[in-house]
Order: C-alpha cells, then sequence, then structure tokens
C-alpha cells in the first residue's frame, strides 16, 4: 500500500453538519496543530508520534477554523487546526513528505487528511464564483461565502506511472525522468516516475498513454493501475500505474518538463537504494523520490515484484 494510503479514523462524516456536537466534541478532543505558513509542518515526538494536544492546550482559534477529522475507536474527537506550531514540547517540526513513511497508519491518516484540508483552506480565502470571502463551515469540510455559495475541498486527479520493459531480473529496466523543475546542477539529480494531471474529459489510464508520450515521446501499453494516494502539495490524488515500453524507442525529452530521462537496470535502482553511488552524468549520482511518496512505491514494487 502506498504510504499516505494508510488510515485507521472513522471520519465520521455525519457529525459535520451538527454545530452542538462539533461544539461539545471540542471541548473533549485531541488536536492536531498544522502550520502552513511553514510548509504544513507538524509535530512529531522522539518516539515518532504526531504530537496531538488536549483542545485546552491547543491554539485558540475561532470555531469556523476547526478541522474536524473524525474520531478514534474510543470514541475521542480529532480536529486540526492551522497556526503556528507551539514551543517547548521538545518534539521536531516536519512536514509530510519527511515523515508520512514512518508514522503508523493511524498518525500517517491524520497527517495526510489535516495537510491537504488545510492547504485547501488556506487558498480559498475568496469564492472562486462571487469573489465574495469565505468561512469554514461543516466543521471544515466546506467554505460558504456571504451570498451562500458553497466550495468543498479540491483534489486535483493525476496519474504517475512506472514504465518498465517487462523483462524479470536483474536486467529489467524502467525509464524514469528527472523533472526540469528540480534543477540538474545539484549533486544529486533526482529521477522519478513520469507524472502529470489527468485533463478534462480524459480517463486517467489515456492520460498515462498521453503524457509519457508528450514527455518523454515513447509508447506505452499495457497500463496497470497499482494504487493511490493523497498527495497534499497542494492538493492533488496521485492515481498510479504501471505501464510497458520497448527500450528501443528512442527517448526524447520535452525539455520544458523533463530534464533528463532514462532507462534504469534493476541492478541500478537496487545499488541506489543501498546508498551507493551510480553515475547521473556531469558529475552527479542518481537520487531517487522521497520515502513518503506513491513514486517510490511504485519503484519498488517493481524492484521486489519483477514481471514473471
Amino acid at each position: 500500500m502506498p504510504p499516505l494510503a494508510r488510515s485507521t479514523l472513522d471520519r465520521a462524516a455525519h457529525h459535520r453538519r451538527d454545530p452542538d456536537w462539533l461544539a461539545a466534541a471540542w471541548a473533549r478532543s485531541r488536536v492536531l496543530v498544522v502550520d502552513t505558513v511553514t510548509g504544513g509542518r507538524a509535530l512529531v515526538d522522539e518516539a515518532g508520534a504526531l504530537v496531538l494536544l488536549d483542545a485546552k492546550e491547543a491554539p485558540e482559534v475561532d470555531a469556523d477554523r476547526r478541522m474536524f477529522l473524525g474520531v478514534e475507536p474510543d470514541g475521542t474527537p480529532v480536529f486540526a487546526v492551522d497556526a503556528p506550531l507551539p514551543d517547548g514540547t521538545g518534539a521536531r517540526a516536519l512536514d509530510l513528505r519527511a515523515v508520512g513513511h514512518l508514522l503508523s497508519d493511524r498518525d500517517a491518516g491524520l497527517f495526510t487528511a489535516a495537510a491537504a484540508l488545510a492547504q485547501w483552506h488556506a487558498g480559498h480565502q475568496f469564492s472562486s464564483s462571487t469573489g465574495l470571502p469565505t468561512t469554514a463551515a461543516e466543521g471544515g469540510w466546506t467554505r460558504v461565502d456571504e451570498a451562500g455559495a458553497q466550495m468543498w475541498p479540491r483534489t486535483d486527479p493525476a496519474m504517475i506511472v512506472l514504465v518498465h520493459d517487462g523483462v524479470p531480473g536483474s536486467s529489467g529496466r524502467c525509464l524514469l525522468g528527472n523533472n526540469a523543475a528540480w534543477g540538474s546542477g545539484r549533486e544529486v539529480r533526482r529521477f522519478s516516475c513520469l507524472a502529470g494531471y489527468v485533463e478534462p474529459g480524459e480517463s486517467a489510464e489515456a492520460a498515462v498513454i498521453r503524457e509519457v508520450a508528450e514527455e518523454v515521446g515513447v509508447e506505452v501499453q499495457a497500463v496497470e493501475y497499482a494504487g493511490s494516494q493523497a498527495w497534499p502539495f497542494p492538493g492533488s490524488l496521485m492515481l498510479g500505474f504501471t505501464a510497458l515500453a520497448d527500450p528501443a524507442q528512442p527517448v526524447r525529452v520535452d525539455p520544458t518538463e523533463i530534464a533528463h530521462a532514462r532507462w534504469f537496470s534493476r541492478e541500478e535502482i537496487a545499488a541506489v537504494l543501498a546508498g551507493e553511488v551510480v553515475d547521473a552524468g556531469d558529475g552527479a549520482r542518481v537520487g531517487l523520490p522521497p520515502a513518503s511518496s506513491i513514486a517510490l512505491f511504485l519503484v519498488n514494487r517493481w524492484l521486489t515484484r519483477p514481471p514473471a
């Protein structure tokens, strides 16, 4: 399962439209503080668990800024607030990309939901249809302007694909790209799966075929769904796929999207994951995606479960 697809919390959505229940629940809740000003960081203690505060210890915010995440198995409500992180806890301030894969299923689900909601609220202070200021409602799951027009959290579907040659064993290869936006003049040049947004009127599978052709000029087939996870930076749902391609096809990158793209053997990928140096050219070494990403999940899945 992708690292940010894990969760154990009951979202208890039926409580979102009950302001009296929400007010009473806040008083006995646990609260996760997420600070969008610092990139959506939260506090993680020495044991690697999220720091949740009692409501009386949490930053003071208006009721419409409380985001109701759900209810724990023991009945304890959990909220999130977007506010500066409290001092003096002895915990580390980390973002989801840095720590999501290390968290428990419960904490990964909490942090992912809180980060996604907080990012959405921060970017939707005004209505896109009326231009009027908006306030949060329904436990943080909608925003409403003065005219009563509602907006709901935005999640943009995006595809991400591990293109491979279908060859078993260490000689099997996958095609990875270095995004032009990441820059290439670094000691480590990061290579990742190819990805892009699903366009209006397009299926996710069609987006896989189109994006690979646009970014690296390669035709793929046998597109298969592998899993999904939220990526709240700021608000995507990453739909993961694998696809087959012939390495004999020439790789022609679109330089506005991809700076470098090349085929890697399983042996090379295993070496990078083991901390060994694999040459990326120009004095750089190959790097791979962060451990919380679905990209590395797809790479590891291909590496450890080669096709028969």
